[in-house]
């Protein structure tokens, strides 16, 4: 396991208690570099939506398990956020949730001479991807082949 991959974990285990007492959701968290710094993200959600007031409870119980636990050995940026309109389809529940919802997909090489993909989420498993297509054909997707996936939304 690497060590990004071993933050985000020990992050999650301590997050989730709090998520749960709030009766949150914990969506996602991530440790990640952008430019010198790191940050640890924490995307939380509940049904009707996350307000600030939601993050900064959140975030002032993380920080303070943070700051007891001490296993991060870089200095990091801590977030608490919601995961936005275009949130990413990641783990089993997010592909479950999202069954019979619109997503865009976007791929690492070309398909099909495109990198872009709209479609119904219609089926999922560890390996593949099923979206039905505008012109009500269906397409499969290697997991390996994605970039990204998330709920697609229009304004």
């Amino acid at each position: 396991m690497s060590k990004k991959e071993n933050y985000e974990q020990k992050t999650e285990e301590i997050l989730l208690p709090i998520t749960e007492e709030y009766g949150f959701e914990l969506v996602d968290v991530e440790y990640v570099k952008e430019g010198s710094t790191w940050y640890l993200r924490a995307y939380i959600d509940k049904p009707g939506g996350i307000d600030i007031n939601d993050c900064e409870k959140v975030s002032r119980r993380l920080s303070d398990l943070l700051d007891e636990k001490d296993y991060i050995e870089d200095a990091y940026i801590l977030e608490v956020s919601s995961p936005g309109l275009g949130r990413p389809l990641k783990k089993e529940k997010d592909f479950k949730r999202s069954m019979g919802e619109e997503v865009e997909i976007r791929t690492y090489r070309m398909i099909d001479k495109q990198k872009e993909f709209t479609g119904v989420l219609t089926g999922y498993d560890a390996d593949t991807v099923t979206i039905a297509m505008e012109d009500e054909t269906e397409k499969t997707f290697d997991r390996s082949d994605i970039a990204l996936i998330r709920l697609a939304f229009d304004f």
